[in-house]
């Protein structure tokens, strides 16, 4: 009996510790997440949300062109990058067996690690050289090629789980491979695949140094792609290295926003894991 206890407290003991030390990672989140929405609850209204800024030095006005922005700038690199990068992760998944494919699935987790400014750089050489002058365009095109590693990785990884009995049986009532891959492949893979897009936007949508070289940034209200345009990270880097406390103020609920725009995505591609994740392989 007490060789029992004392086994029964050192298993209670290691689960405790597990369990602190599971918990010690999430301690400087909670505490970030706590500084922001301290200091930056007391900015939000109503038009913070929906006006423009103010002059430097003036009270009020509002962030609504970066949060139109910022949902515009995420549409487009969306755009660009998810129907590339789901058709990279087919083929690196059902068709690459050579040298080739090996080549492309390194250059994809090459491009994961490269920083963002240098994106930012290439992006402006593309883009805004050609064009002469920055745009919304410009931006989504750095920004898609940060989704694009996350966008292929998780695409390939979830149709190599993908049980080969739903193959064979699709080629065993005749269906040819490029059919049985979009009529059974896909969407039997969608919830993993839409919860790799939703964490590729999510990373991109907190990136300020690409836009610094392409979106520029913009005061007012802007839908054209082809025109700078205004982005909340822009907005929080601007304003909180100005010498204007209501703009330092304004930067702290500017970065409230981005937080639960990017928690919100965070935690919707999780809860659609878990949810749909029954009909998933």
């Amino acid at each position: 009996m007490r060789g029992l206890r004392w086994r029964k407290f050192k298993d209670r003991l290691a689960l405790g510790l597990i369990i602190a030390l599971a918990l010690l990672p999430a301690l400087p989140l909670f505490h970030i997440l706590y500084g922001i929405f301290r200091e930056g609850l007391s900015a939000l209204s109503w038009k913070f949300f929906t006006c423009l800024p103010k002059p430097p030095g003036e009270t009020g006005g509002g962030v609504g062109n970066a949060i139109v922005g910022t949902v515009m700038l995420s549409l487009l690199a969306s755009f660009l990058a998810v129907p590339i990068g789901i058709l990279c992760g087919i083929y690196l998944s059902e068709y690459a067996r050579g040298k080739f494919g090996e080549v492309v699935r390194v250059a994809a987790d090459v491009l994961q690690g490269v920083p963002s400014i240098v994106l930012g750089i290439v992006a402006y050489l593309w883009v805004v050289k050609p064009m002469g002058h920055f745009s919304a365009l410009s931006g989504a095109v750095a920004l898609a090629l940060m989704m694009l590693p996350v966008i292929v990785r998780s695409t390939e990884e979830i149709l190599k789980l993908i049980p080969e009995t739903l193959r064979e049986a699709s080629l065993a009532l005749g269906v040819n491979y490029w059919r049985t891959v979009i009529k059974v492949l896909l969407p039997t893979g969608l919830v993993g695949i839409s919860t790799g897009v939703l964490v590729a936007l999510a990373r991109i949508m907190g990136e300020t140094a690409p836009l610094l070289f392409t979106a520029f940034g913009n005061p007012f209200w802007n839908l054209n792609p082809l025109q700078p345009v205004e982005a909340l990270p822009l907005t929080v880097f601007k304003y909180a290295i100005s010498p204007y406390p209501e703009w330092i103020r304004q930067a702290w609920g500017a970065s409230v926003i981005l937080t639960l725009m990017v928690l919100g995505l965070n935690l919707f591609s999780r809860f659609l894991a878990r949810r749909l994740g029954g009909n998933a392989p």
